[in-house]
């Protein structure tokens, strides 16, 4: 874990976690993805890991200050302080965007993850049979996962806790996008609307089923960047790339539902070419926010190298 003295070292860390709410708010986007070219994952993996019976262990004989500093609370408090805070303030803005501008949000959100693909991908040591047979592996599932209908589900709390047990999982994982998980759950929209709302026993529910799923996964994830390391961020990058269609910016509907509003809304989507679109296509400006997607991420995969040598 990187040493670090001041308050004002830990600001890079708070922006970060900023980056990785606003990724976790849309779906598609996964936060674990930002944290991985920003180079705190493993970082971040190893600190969830740490809080086990030998944290008990540590503050009963050593104290409150050893824990803390066993645990790097310090490094988890700015992260989620800066992810708390990008999602209480963007997913009103979002939502926005999404209704209003679909084309351009997917657009700039199709490069974001083109980048990611490329940039987790190259940090993939040696490639060999296995890392190649796992990328096609991973863009399968998430391919599949992304091609997969929602079915009705409930909205009692036991199942608002599954949710997020199931969807921190994808939230920390690159290229698997938790909140598109929610959506598959059909929970998307109830937990934003809840987080919109301060439906405060929706929302502690939910972060408690986060809690488990993230303490429970964490120790599994660095486990398998310690051991093989190679073959996982190979099905990462796999993940990424099957995700793609979830974002392709210009879609044609071809089923519709009712929600629980009754209001009759768009549910299946296939996707189609620009020159398809029954529209304005933007195509012009949704290839300069692709472009601008894409370089975001160069950059932050070069601030990240950086960190790490500093």
């Amino acid at each position: 874990m990187a040493i670090r003295k001041g308050w004002k070292s830990y600001l890079p860390i708070f922006f970060r976690g900023m980056g990785m709410g606003a990724a976790d708010v849309v779906p598609g986007v996964s936060g674990g993805t930002i944290a991985f070219i920003s180079g705190i994952y493993e970082e971040l993996i190893d600190s969830i890991k740490s809080f086990d019976l030998s944290l008990l262990n540590c503050l009963v004989k050593e104290g409150p200050a050893a824990a803390w500093k066993k645990s790097n609370a310090n490094f988890l408090l700015a992260l989620f302080a800066g992810i708390a805070v990008s999602v209480l303030s963007l997913v009103r803005v979002i939502h926005y965007l999404l209704d209003f501008h679909p084309i351009l949000i997917w657009s700039f959100f199709f490069g974001l993850i083109v980048a990611s693909a490329i940039a987790v991908g190259m940090k993939i040591k040696k490639w060999n049979i296995v890392t190649i047979v796992l990328l096609i592996i991973g863009g399968g599932i998430a391919y599949w996962i992304t091609q997969t209908t929602p079915s009705e589900t409930p909205d009692s709390l036991w199942f608002i806790f599954l949710s997020g047990s199931l969807a921190i999982c994808a939230m920390v994982l690159p290229g698997i996008s938790g909140s598109f998980i929610l959506l598959l759950l059909k929970k998307y929209d109830y937990v934003t609307e809840a987080i919109k709302n301060l439906d405060f026993v929706t929302i502690l529910v939910f972060l408690a089923g986060c809690t488990i799923g993230l303490l429970s996964f964490s120790k599994v994830l660095s486990w398998m960047f310690k051991k093989y390391h190679d073959a996982t961020i190979a099905l990462m990058t796999g993940f990424m790339i099957g995700s793609l269609s979830v974002v392709w910016p210009w879609k044609r509907v071809i089923e519709s539902r009712l929600n629980s509003h009754g209001e009759m809304v768009p549910f299946r989507y296939e996707s189609i070419l620009p020159q398809q679109y029954d529209g304005n296509s933007q195509w012009l400006m949704a290839s300069i926010l692709s472009i601008v997607g894409f370089a975001l991420i160069f950059i932050l995969d070069g601030l990240g190298k950086k960190a790490k040598e500093d």
